[in-house]
């Protein structure tokens, strides 16, 4: 351990840590360079501290530049006040153009939004757009025999419906191509985007920060969505994009569900890099169920020993709103999403809906004729009804003990 001051040697180690890090969270190798070059003479300027580690004193230089270089503070949407603000969604196919377009529409559905299918190549992108707006009362254009005339009707009918927000899902391709860039153009003369926005999927590492390069020298880019940003995925991409092309990220995807959509915040990319979870996002997440759920209701009649199946089966649906569990734990500092058995919960939930309404409610009568009816109905064995009563009435047992004031005792099983 040096003395005041960060040895070479310490800083060496924990360094390459970080350096792999980085590369595994898919952030391009040179910038991983140059962010390495960076941070090496920032931390050998680092004073010890009596109170944080070396390693404590680097990740928190680590974590401060990975949040500068994602852009520091969130970047919002401004409106135009009294006229339409254009949105341009472009991108390849498969990114999730559409089902963006009709998330944005959901997010500012009180703008009187517009959706507009401007793949006229696709049929069935304007179907799929439709049905989504459908599913929310949003607004949708009808397609027309090219991109460049569904624009120009949308424009018209959405001045008519006094609309606040166009939002434009224009063609994809596999690869860029030079009909592509054109047909972009063509609708940017048309219609002036005030924000034209990349689509990419945030698994897809070096192929989004291409995409990002190409689109603004070619057609221009405000900003970026990043879709599938749900599960084990770190993140890498969010960096890389945001140095090569300098444009800021507005938001994640980060379900299929048209709520799936969050506004991107620098600090809580710059912590999933990392691989320090999220767990403001999750509280957020937490926060938006809470309202249909009596917690303190809840709580008491876990404290009282009262908690039966059907309590258990409201908490677990309310938990599911959130996302899968894989996603859930992804925002959890330490726990891997592979971790989680997805299985296994929905055995649960398939043995409690075997249960009759009086069993859910009063478990305790749960015998043996009625254990293996419960079996046979959700296809399990007599050996996980046992397994799940006896877990059951431990954390009934458990929280009543606390309720009363008692220290639990040794957990007589693998929970």
């Amino acid at each position: 351990m040096g003395y005041g001051r960060i040895t070479r040697h310490e800083l060496d180690i924990i360094l390459r840590d970080i350096r792999v890090t980085l590369l595994e969270a898919d952030v391009n190798y040179k910038i991983v360079k140059n962010f390495i070059g960076r941070l090496t003479e920032k931390s050998e300027k680092l004073e010890l501290s009596k109170s944080l580690t070396p390693g404590d004193l680097i990740m928190k230089a680590v974590y401060e530049e990975l949040v500068m270089l994602l852009g520091e503070t969130p970047k919002h949407i401004e409106f135009k006040s009294g006229n339409i603000t254009i949105m341009s969604l472009i991108g390849l196919q498969g990114a999730g153009k559409t089902t963006t377009a009709a998330k944005l529409g959901q997010y500012y559905k009180s703008r009187t939004p517009l959706l507009v299918p401007a793949d006229a190549k696709r049929p069935a992108a304007a179907e799929q757009l439709a049905l989504l707006a459908q599913r929310e009362n949003i607004l949708v254009s009808s397609p027309e025999v090219s991109a460049i005339m569904t624009v120009k009707k949308a424009k018209d009918m959405a001045l008519k419906e006094s609309c606040g927000l166009i939002i434009i899902d224009t063609a994809g391709r596999l690869h860029i191509d030079d009909d592509l860039i054109q047909e972009l153009i063509e609708i940017d003369h048309m219609i002036k985007p005030d924000y034209r926005l990349l689509v990419a999927d945030g698994m897809s590492g070096q192929d989004a920060v291409n995409q990002a390069k190409i689109f603004k020298e070619k057609v221009g880019l405000e900003g970026v969505i990043l879709t599938k940003m749900d599960g084990d995925t770190r993140g890498g991409a969010a960096l890389s994009i945001t140095q090569t092309s300098g444009v800021p990220i507005f938001f994640i995807g980060t379900s299929e569900n048209l709520d799936g959509l969050e506004e991107f915040y620098p600090d809580r990319m710059a912590k999933r890099i990392l691989g320090m979870g999220d767990i403001a996002g999750l509280a957020e997440k937490v926060k938006g169920i809470e309202g249909k759920i009596d917690q303190e209701k809840m709580r008491k009649k876990m404290l009282r020993g009262e908690f039966n199946f059907d309590d258990f089966l409201q908490q677990l649906k309310a938990i599911k709103k959130l996302g899968s569990f894989s996603k859930i734990a992804a925002m959890i500092p330490g726990v891997k999403a592979n971790e989680i058995d997805e299985t296994e919960f929905k055995k649960v939930e398939v043995m409690i809906n075997s249960m009759t309404g009086k069993e859910r409610f009063n478990p305790d009568i749960i015998d043996g004729s009625r254990k293996q009816r419960i079996a046979a109905g959700s296809g399990t064995t007599m050996a996980d009804i046992n397994r799940l009563l006896k877990q059951f009435n431990y954390a009934r047992d458990l929280f009543k003990k606390m309720g009363q004031g008692k220290m639990p005792g040794k957990v007589p099983f693998k929970l």
